[in-house]
């Protein structure tokens, strides 16, 4: 008898395999936590969590954890994507083992939509605006977009209303009380924001002053960076809010509202758009009710986004990122 030919693997070559996860990488993720471990086995490309870099007061559960990792999952199918490679991804394959969050497969591509291109292109610019912003351009046609790519992955993305902005500003501030006298979360926060030389959280360039942050009402309290008074002829924050819910509250839930996440941060860059990822008001009951209130009363609030407007000519500093080594096995 004569042995059939087994068909090779197609899977990308090694400098494509690198290049692809090292500008993944710059997907963002809670205080710059960077709670991803990515392993090659064969043809199969794996995510994990890393319970090592959960943030055990503010997320016990692992949600923001999981949307996280989402992020960087959307951002490494948008990589390979640019290149000609689909992947063919199964998420929480294994319902024992939580912390396997997908599994990846490739096949050759040979037409990639544009706009997949136009998102991988900007994955090394884009990054979070924590000071007060202009309206966004152009909103009524930003936020269709915006919805588009964001129902694949079974998320819907509501506009909040600027009339709800002051109950948002109150519960930003209640927020904020609880977590006031809280140690252990502010011993958390502390360690992963305001430090130099790291190649993980949040650095002190990123991290607005005590006046620029009274600039922007709906947002979280980080340790404050030195005084500064960054677009000062922005009086008080214009950025529009969205919220990104889901049906359910599943593992599987949270992986998909990280990849509606990077796909949206990456459209608005792509329109010259600043972003800022908020998770501060979600992270308590109180806050997702309220969100529920303003969106839809059958689905779970997980993340909200300020979507606005930064000067065009303003310098911004790359936030660090680990190297690939640290997060990146090839078996």
């Amino acid at each position: 008898m004569t042995a059939m030919n087994t068909p090779s693997v197609a899977i990308p070559d090694r400098h494509t395999l690198l290049e692809a996860m090292r500008r993944a990488s710059r997907a963002p993720s809670v205080h710059n936590t960077q709670p991803w471990r990515w392993v090659l086995d064969g043809e199969v490309l794996h995510l994990y969590s890393d319970p090592d870099r959960l943030l055990g007061v503010a997320d016990p559960h692992g949600r923001q954890l999981t949307i996280s990792c989402g992020a960087m999952l959307h951002h490494v199918r948008t990589a390979f994507g640019a290149r000609g490679w689909h992947t063919d991804t199964v998420r929480t394959p294994d319902p024992t083992q939580p912390r396997h969050l997908a599994e990846v497969r490739f096949r050759r591509w040979d037409s990639p939509p544009p706009g997949l291109y136009s998102r991988a292109a900007v994955m090394e610019t884009r990054h979070t605006d924590r000071l007060p912003m202009r309206p966004p351009e152009n909103w009524n046609q930003v936020l269709p977009r915006l919805r588009m790519l964001s129902s694949p992955h079974y998320v819907e993305l509501n506009a909040l209303d600027e009339s709800m902005r002051p109950r948002l500003t109150a519960a930003t501030e209640q927020a904020t009380a609880l977590r006031r006298h809280d140690m252990m979360y502010q011993a958390e926060i502390g360690w992963w924001a305001g430090h130099s030389g790291t190649a993980e959280g949040v650095p002190p360039d990123a991290l607005p002053s005590a006046a620029e942050a009274a600039r922007v009402t709906v947002g979280r309290t980080f340790p404050s960076a030195r005084h500064s008074a960054r677009r000062t002829e922005t009086t008080e924050d214009h950025a529009r809010l969205v919220v990104l819910s889901t049906e359910y509250d599943t593992l599987t839930d949270w992986l998909h509202t990280g990849e509606a996440l990077s796909a949206a941060l990456l459209e608005c860059t792509v329109l010259g758009l600043s972003t800022c990822a908020l998770t501060h008001i979600t992270e308590l009951p109180d806050g997702r009710n309220l969100l529920t209130d303003f969106t839809h009363p059958a689905y779970k609030p997980q993340i909200m986004i300020r979507i606005g407007k930064a000067p065009d000519d303003e310098a911004w500093t790359s936030t660090p990122r680990r190297p690939l080594a640290d997060f990146f096995t090839i078996r």
